[in-house]
């Protein structure tokens, strides 16, 4: 099973927003098949394995880090015909898939066959790796990661808004390096005006789908986000469009609600999901940070703490907002990693 996880991880992020997923095929005590799913649209793991095994896979033992598929609503054929018709003897799933359609049918459908079929092998590892397939079909939106880069003492800028740079080349190439991985980037409008990214993976990987949050539609058409020729959405809140968008570069402009806090994060989030988008970075700034913390829509943070002290009373902090009244209050934290990276630290945790 270890080997079909490091399989299926050959497959990020390509893959996405389906899950990640690889096969070893087994027989007399040697590996005669291997696949993984490595792309959108593309073959699933088990075909691919079943294909390189050829007449060897019949009597074979199938390792897969997911439930195989029975149904017929997405764009490849299911596996488990595939498997019944190859002759394997056994199939072993770390997990169960959690799709409505799957969840336990495929195990169930083997069994129905004559081929005995069991799940459980490495089962939080597995479920682990495919979190993001799992939040989106449980929830119905992408699976959130915000990243922020802050001194020791919280603060993402100087009083005067001076926030370059806060952490070292090292943390940066990192974190261009975790947008390579994920489908889309987020940003407020705000850090669009003040900073006027690029929101690329800077040469470390395929550039991420743009997403800038603005209420008021005042992106203006000469922002890098929109010059470029990747691929951007921009969400506002305004009523009348025409004539109002951006006028070159900007492949979408969606309107959603509009709440107290702003637009309302959860129309966003399931716009995403609907567009295909299974993993979304959440860079900024503090606003949208707390915004999405106090909406309870984080499911994961990086962040990159540099050994620095800024100080000052009127410099911004990555997470702000009203604050927990009592410790009870305070939002839980798993922590997964602490590393060094250059002479930074960076923290991640999982959020319940």
């Amino acid at each position: 099973m270890r080997r079909a996880l490091a399989l299926a991880r050959r497959g990020r992020p390509a893959a996405s927003p389906n899950p990640f997923v690889g096969c070893v095929l087994v027989k007399g005590g040697r590996v005669v098949g291997e696949g993984w799913h490595a792309r959108f649209g593309g073959p699933h793991a088990e075909p691919m394995a079943l294909a390189r095994a050829g007449k060897a896979a019949r009597g074979a033992t199938a390792y897969v880090n997911l439930e195989p598929c029975c149904h017929t609503k997405k764009k490849t054929p299911p596996c488990v015909p595939a498997l019944v018709r190859a002759g394997v003897r056994r199939v072993v799933a770390g997990c169960l898939d959690p799709h409505p359609l799957v969840s336990g049918r495929g195990l169930r459908a083997l069994r129905k066959a004559g081929i005995p079929a069991t799940a459980g092998v490495l089962e939080e590892e597995c479920e682990r790796l495919n979190r993001p397939f799992f939040t989106l079909i449980r929830k119905g939106r992408p699976y959130v990661i915000l990243k922020a880069a802050a001194s020791l003492d919280g603060r993402i800028a100087t009083a005067c808004g001076d926030a370059k740079w806060i952490t070292s080349p090292e943390a940066r190439s990192e974190g261009h390096r975790l947008r390579a991985r994920l489908d889309a980037i987020l940003v407020g409008i705000e850090t669009v005006l003040k900073d006027d990214p690029k929101l690329t993976a800077h040469g470390e990987g395929r550039d991420p789908l743009r997403v800038v949050l603005d209420t008021r539609l005042r992106i203006p058409p000469s922002a890098r986000v929109l010059r470029d020729g990747g691929r951007t959405v921009v969400f506002t809140a305004r009523e009348d469009l025409r004539g109002r968008g951006p006028r070159r570069g900007a492949a979408v402009v969606r309107r959603v609600r509009r709440t107290k806090a702003g637009l309302d994060l959860r129309e966003v989030l399931g716009a995403l999901g609907e567009m295909g988008v299974g993993t979304l970075l959440v860079e900024g700034g503090a606003r949208v940070h707390t915004s999405f913390l106090e909406a309870g829509l984080v499911d994961e943070i990086w962040l990159f703490l540099a050994p620095k002290l800024i100080g000052g009373a009127a410099a911004p902090t990555f997470f702000e907002g009203r604050g927990a009244r009592r410790m009870r209050d305070a939002i839980a934290l798993g922590l997964t990693e602490v590393r060094r990276v250059g002479p930074d630290l960076l923290i991640r945790a999982l959020l319940d």
